[in-house]
């Protein structure tokens, strides 16, 4: 059989992989770290009554109850240890980020290079102890309130559910740092993108039973499914797309020769801040809405805690409306720190390249700030109408969230960003093979 270039680049990949001793060991430790979340996810926590929060739950399962409880892989649900997961430390990160671009001491720490990120890592990490306690003892309240949830009320257990609730999320905060460090992707997205697939098959099955009881019609199931298929193509088409600037550099002649007359291209993406502000304003708009719920589900609640739980409930006005403005915000505002604009003109002018048509410094950095504007509102366009459009029809129709563009977006996208991690591994073990084998070369010459 006939060797075709793809089988051969599939071939030499496999071949690079099974000599690349470093990426096995690193997708290892990821797997192993991903296990030991999950198997956190099953241990609860001390004093709650299982059978009748399960019992809460499904009746919020509709709500905004039920898409924290799927962030959080089902600890919510289940109230274990990882209850709060990872968002307490998502939030302390958006709030310190914020800071270094408002407060001239923090921005003075981010210039400070590798000593002050330290610092500001060490501010972020107290903030997520202040924030996981606050939130934790939210829950333990609202447990209270919920009839027979707790066995024991009192301050014993809210201190109790306090220390646990903060020890997981502490916990959470740790082991993705470490899959960050010692094993493949963003560990924070990792353990994000672990919760929403582990539920998967639960939530293919929920919906086929639906189907099977007439709950949902069969036309209905195979819409959502080919809608999902179809917002996952149009993620994947998105997140590759790119606007590419030409940049020229002048020929330059040193002693006999001449070098440079090369163009290349500034590649910037549509997406630039990728599946950060949905997750962003997801950890803003639900820990808060959720303690509402939990709360809400006492006997004889509140009339304003019934009213604002009807108003930010799943598919409302007000809460799509504050989700994307949160997306809108998060995407522009990650946008500004991730692309200095006037940065980038600096280094270009440093380096002899030129933007056809502009001068460069200022004129080059505006009109950088001018094409990125314009793809951030297009990115952002772009994040809205997938975060929104499939949970207005979930929202209508009780189809499990796992369908919904929030949690497809981040599936698809750490999923790119992971197999892009490990294409990266295995091209520098790849080049590093090669330059062992000319130097080996060399010396037996």
């Amino acid at each position: 059989m006939a060797r075709t270039p793809e089988r051969m680049a599939v071939s030499a990949s496999l071949n690079a992989f099974s000599k690349a001793t470093d990426l096995r060991q690193r997708i290892l430790f990821t797997l192993g770290a991903l296990i030991i979340y999950r198997l956190g996810t099953y241990i609860p926590v001390p004093g709650i009554n299982p059978d009748i929060l399960s019992d809460i739950f499904s009746r919020h399962a509709g709500g905004v109850l039920g898409m924290f409880d799927m962030f959080s892989g089902g600890s919510l649900g289940r109230m274990t240890i990882f209850a709060l997961t990872i968002m307490p430390y998502i939030t302390a990160s958006i709030i310190m980020q914020l800071m270094t671009s408002i407060v001239p001491s923090f921005e003075a720490l981010k210039k400070e290079g590798e000593a002050g990120r330290k610092i500001i890592n060490q501010y972020t990490r107290y903030l997520t102890v202040f924030l996981a306690a606050v939130q934790g003892y939210g829950i333990a309240v609202g447990l209270e309130q919920a009839q027979g949830v707790v066995f024991e009320p009192g301050m014993f257990f809210r201190i109790t559910t306090v220390v646990t609730l903060v020890g997981g999320t502490l916990f959470l905060m740790w082991l993705g740092e470490q899959i960050t460090e010692r094993g493949v992707g963003n560990g924070i997205s990792l353990i994000i993108f672990a919760g929403i697939v582990a539920n998967l098959p639960s939530a293919l099955a929920g919906t086929f039973e639906l189907g099977r009881t007439g709950a949902l019609s069969s036309f209905l199931i195979l819409f959502f499914l080919a809608m999902a298929i179809g917002v996952i193509a149009f993620i994947v088409f998105v997140e590759r797309a790119q606007r590419r600037i030409l940049v020229q550099y002048p020929k330059r002649q040193m002693g006999n020769k001449m070098f440079g007359g090369e163009s290349s291209h500034l590649p910037l993406k549509v997406n630039v801040p990728g599946v950060i502000p949905p997750i962003f304003a997801s950890s803003l708009l639900l820990m808060p809405v959720s303690i509402l719920s939990l709360t809400n589900s006492a006997d004889g609640g509140a009339g304003w805690l019934v009213a604002l739980n009807a108003l930010l409930g799943r598919g409302q006005p007000l809460y799509l409306g504050i989700y994307v403005a949160l997306i809108v915000f998060f995407a522009f505002f990650y946008t500004a720190i991730v692309f200095n604009p006037a940065e980038t003109a600096e280094n270009l002018r440093r380096y002899g390249g030129v933007v056809p048509g502009m001068r460069p410094g200022k004129p080059t950095a505006d009109y950088l700030d001018y094409v990125l504007t314009r793809l951030t509102v297009l990115g952002a366009a772009y994040l809205s109408a997938v975060c929104l459009l499939p949970e207005i029809l979930i929202s209508r129709y009780s189809v499990p969230f796992y369908f919904g563009g929030t949690s497809l977006l981040i599936v698809v996208t750490v999923t790119q960003d992971t197999v892009s991690q490990v294409q990266s591994h295995l091209m520098a073990h790849q080049y590093e093979s090669l330059i062992r084998k000319s130097n080996l070369r060399g010396a037996r010459r």
